[in-house]
């Protein structure tokens, strides 16, 4: 477990996915971060990668041949090497190896940069082409907040507040997690969405068109909040399990597949793709007041 910590926070990683498991405001003492219960959903953070979502007949085509991916990627499920550490940034490398060769056949590097800056953490996604051919991929962020902060507040005391007064539509998914077609109106109230038990009963909420970049999680009980800045990724998702304590905030670059018939994966909607020998980066960031 890496820890890095400032007069603000302090927050841990672990080595499997190189994922957040604490955001600790030290001044209030509120842990942010959902703490994995295994009995709700056994995630802290994720990093996805090289999907976003689920893919048709969990494959991906690439250059004709299909090749077996799990929901999400396989970035959450490896080990990930601690290659850079201070008191106040890590870096987290994942290289392309047999193992990863079976899911995705390209030589990468995968690495995932922390960085704490005042009341700020920062995380920077760097995937490196050491490959002879463009590589096409996905990638994206799923970070579990704990709601309520407060043990005497309830979850409908939350809202999430968009940068943008905006008209909100989420992409509707299937049973089985692919996009119909359909889409659906979000009720907000100014730049508002209220949080309630019942909101993700369908699932996500995904917007594919917001002009907002940043949103905050709040409560009018108190001064408290969270924001997600994300101005690199055009694609938003929020989720939680109905019922459960937390929601999850979650800037992508890249979707699930929609119904129908699988694309190769460079057609797939949303890829990125990074040139041989160049590096492509994107990065977003918590705030916690």
């Amino acid at each position: 477990m890496t820890t890095l910590e400032n007069d603000y926070l302090r927050v841990s990683i672990r080595p499997k996915g190189a994922e957040l498991t604490s955001l600790l405001h030290k001044s209030s003492g509120i842990e942010h971060l959902w703490q994995a219960d295994p009995g709700v959903w056994g995630w802290h953070a994720p990093n996805l990668f090289p999907v976003v979502g689920g893919c048709l007949n969990n494959q991906l085509l690439i250059d004709g041949k299909t090749y077996p991916i799990e929901r999400h990627g396989f970035a959450r499920q490896s080990l990930f090497e601690t290659t850079e550490s201070t008191t106040t940034h890590a870096i987290f490398t994942l290289r392309s190896s047999d193992a990863t060769r079976v899911h995705f056949p390209y030589e990468f590097e995968f690495q995932i940069m922390y960085e704490l800056d005042g009341p700020r953490l920062s995380i920077t996604y760097r995937v490196v082409n050491q490959d002879e051919q463009t590589i096409f991929f996905s990638i994206g962020a799923h970070p579990a907040f704990t709601v309520p902060f407060f043990v005497n507040e309830a979850y409908d005391d939350y809202f999430i507040e968009f940068e943008k007064e905006e008209p909100l539509e989420t992409h509707m998914l299937s049973a089985g997690g692919y996009f119909t077609g359909e889409t659906k109106a979000v009720s907000t109230e100014d730049n508002r969405l209220q949080l309630t038990t019942h909101l993700f009963d369908q699932d996500a909420l995904v917007f594919k068109n917001l002009t907002s970049r940043r949103v905050t999680l709040r409560s009018d009980r108190h001064n408290h909040s969270v924001t997600v800045d994300y101005p690199q990724f055009p694609y938003l998702g929020l989720w939680a399990k109905p019922g459960a304590p937390f929601v999850c905030i979650e800037p992508w670059l890249g979707c699930a597949d929609s119904e129908g018939q699988p694309e190769p994966i460079q057609q797939k909607e949303a890829i990125q793709n990074v040139a041989e020998g160049d590096i492509f980066e994107a990065m977003f960031s918590i705030t916690v007041a």
